[in-house]
C-alpha cells in the first residue's frame, strides 16, 4: 500500500491503539515492520509515566501525566525541549494544543478517538494519523512530514491516545 499518497513525504510508523497502560511496554514500527522506538510504560506511585526510546534502549523522550485523576494535561521532555499537550473540547470534537517551550506551538485536530486526525504548525501539517490505512485491529498510522522531529511528534501521538481514553 503506498503511504506517499496521503500528502505527506516524511516516514511512516505503525502504532497500536489503547497501547498505554501503566507499566505496559510497546513498539512502534515503520512502515516495513521495523522496530524503530518503544515505548516503556514505566509505573510510577502518583502519575504515569512513559519513556519513548530508539531501539537500543536509549531515552528519547519521557512523558509524564500532570494530574493525579483528570487526564487534561502532559508533559513531554525531549532533550532540552519541553511540551505541554492540553485538550480542549471544541464543539463535539476533541482538540489538542502543545505548547512547545521555546518552539512553535502545534495543534491536533479531527477525530481524535477513531484516530483521523492531523498534528499542525502555524497551518502546515506535520503529521496524519489514520487508521484507514490498515486492516489490524487496534493498529493505526502515523505519516509525517519531511523534516519533522520524529521522537517529538510520536510522543505527541502518544499523549493524545492517552488522553482520549482518559
Amino acid at each position: 500500500m503506498g503511504f506517499r499518497d496521503r500528502g505527506l513525504d516524511g516516514p511512516m510508523f505503525r502504532m497500536r491503539e489503547k497501547l498505554i497502560a501503566i507499566g505496559d511496554d510497546f513498539w512502534i514500527e515503520d512502515d516495513g515492520g521495523h522496530r524503530l522506538f518503544k515505548v516503556n510504560g514505566k509505573a510510577a506511585r502518583l502519575r504515569e509515566t512513559f519513556i519513548l526510546e530508539d531501539a537500543d534502549g536509549n531515552e528519547l523522550c519521557k512523558i509524564q501525566e500532570k494530574k493525579l485523576s483528570v487526564r487534561d494535561k502532559m508533559t513531554i521532555e525531549h532533550g532540552a525541549t519541553t511540551a505541554t499537550v492540553h485538550k480542549r473540547l471544541l464543539g463535539i470534537r476533541d482538540h489538542y494544543v502543545i505548547e512547545v517551550d521555546d518552539g512553535e506551538d502545534l495543534k491536533a485536530h479531527g477525530n481524535i478517538v477513531d484516530h483521523e486526525y492531523e498534528i499542525e504548525r502555524d497551518g502546515d501539517t506535520v503529521a496524519k494519523v489514520s487508521k484507514k490505512w490498515f486492516r489490524v485491529r487496534d493498529t493505526y498510522g502515523v505519516q509525517l512530514a519531511e523534516g519533522q522531529d520524529i521522537p517529538l511528534v510520536l510522543a505527541i501521538t502518544v499523549c493524545v491516545d492517552a488522553m482520549a481514553r482518559g
